[in-house]
């Protein structure tokens, strides 16, 4: 690579803000939840974008997008970077988009340099990373590697009982290619931290080595539902009682399983939520993290195990069924010394660092070798109107991505 070649920061923050008027909300973020009219809106301009910038546009059967620059030999498989266009109902500008535009960016840099690389270069938007709208999340990608089921992703319905392929169909991004027969040769995706790590370390990229495994489970407990005044507290099954306590633990779970491990009760349906009466039962949610197999696994145990005490000693019944399980993805040695090469090679400050948010490489970790590349966004707050990243550490990351793609993409010259 050119050391002398450099991405225009300008030039991707302006296309960033563009892409941001599309589901613009009054405190500053966006709202483009997938598969609607406003997802539609940006997923047209990035395909007008990207065919303006010669590359060629195909579609999935899923919604996932691939725009691609040839290569010297295009019969490799392309060097493929991206990430997602859809939104939290109250998200932020950057989340996702970034990645996506850093792709761009990277396309119209080596066009402006006259630069051709041996393999292709494609730019990727994946379908409903969010899952804000069509849960779960990511199966766009995990569609693609096979992780979920193609139909039941397309018959999934939102909450007014509309399907993904009708809504696929509806706005004209239900493709023709097959999901999961597109090669990647390699992926990269940059994206914000969505962390306060790097902008606490005063760190400009994160050099991300894999992502945290992750289990999500849903709890029922059960008590019975009582007069909150004549009822003696010895004679109670309070069902929200054995609720808190659960919230305490996995709290705790989360501190004693330090470095690394988060633990969250994220959702929480007390019934019948009256004043005046004795709650019967408790629906709540609760998700574990940690990029070791091994600590995970002893996560799930500590609160299997102590979760039934809970409910025992309180005399409630209880409910724990595991709904989905990511077990911890290391990325691609290779992919990220790429990454790391292109932090160096440019001066900025980086670490290693691990993923703990899911993101679509996880996915395609499965399938071809992938690297991430974190950059700060202020005070680590995401999924949120005010999250904000700076042109300066956004300029950064794309210029470390078109390094590290470059790197990919000239390896089959060597």
């Amino acid at each position: 690579m050119d050391k002398n070649l450099r991405i225009d920061g300008k030039r991707l923050w302006d296309s960033l803000m563009e892409m941001a008027k599309i589901g613009a909300t009054e405190k500053g973020g966006v709202c483009r939840l997938a598969l609607t009219d406003l997802d539609k809106q940006g997923r047209d301009l990035f395909v007008r974008w990207c065919e303006e910038s010669g590359c060629s546009v195909t579609v999935d059967g899923i919604g996932n997008i691939f725009a691609r620059r040839p290569g010297r030999n295009d019969a490799l498989p392309p060097i493929v970077t991206g990430s997602h266009l859809d939104s939290q109902p109250t998200g932020g500008k950057f989340d996702g988009v970034y990645g996506v535009l850093a792709g761009l960016e990277v396309v119209r840099t080596l066009n402006e340099a006259g630069y051709e690389t041996e393999a292709p270069i494609e730019v990727a938007v994946w379908t409903n990373e969010e899952g804000s709208r069509f849960p779960p999340a990511t199966f766009g990608s995990g569609a693609f590697v096979g992780e979920f089921d193609l139909e039941k992703c397309l018959n999934t319905t939102d909450p007014d009982g509309t399907t993904v392929r009708e809504e696929l169909e509806r706005i004209g991004y239900h493709g023709a290619e097959p999901v999961g027969r597109h090669p990647i040769g390699a992926y990269f995706e940059a994206h914000i931290e969505q962390g306060p790590i790097l902008e606490a370390e005063g760190k400009t990229i994160g050099v991300v080595t894999g992502g945290q495994g992750q289990r999500w489970y849903e709890v029922t407990v059960t008590g019975q539902e009582a007069h909150a005044g004549p009822t003696p507290m010895a004679r109670r099954r309070n069902a929200l009682v054995g609720a808190a306590r659960i919230v305490g633990l996995v709290d705790r779970i989360g501190f004693d399983f330090q470095p690394d491990a988060c633990a969250t009760v994220g959702m929480l349906v007390n019934r019948p939520n009256s004043r005046n009466v004795i709650p019967g039962q408790v629906f709540l949610t609760i998700d574990v993290r940690h990029p070791e197999a091994e600590r995970l696994a002893a996560m799930d145990a500590t609160l299997r195990k102590e979760i039934a005490e809970i409910a025992e000693a309180a005399g409630l019944e209880l409910e724990i069924e595991e709904i989905w399980t990511l077990p911890p993805t290391p990325f691609d040695p290779a992919c990220v010394e790429a990454v790391e090469r292109g932090a160096e090679a440019a001066g900025y400050s980086h670490r290693r660092m691990v993923s703990g948010a899911g993101h679509d490489a996880v996915y395609v970790a499965k399938v071809a070798p992938t690297g991430m590349i974190f950059v700060p966004c202020e005070d680590g707050i995401s999924h949120n109107e005010i999250e904000n990243a700076s042109l300066e550490d956004l300029e950064a990351g794309c210029n470390v991505l078109l390094a590290a793609v470059l790197e990919r993409a000239n390896a089959a010259a060597g």
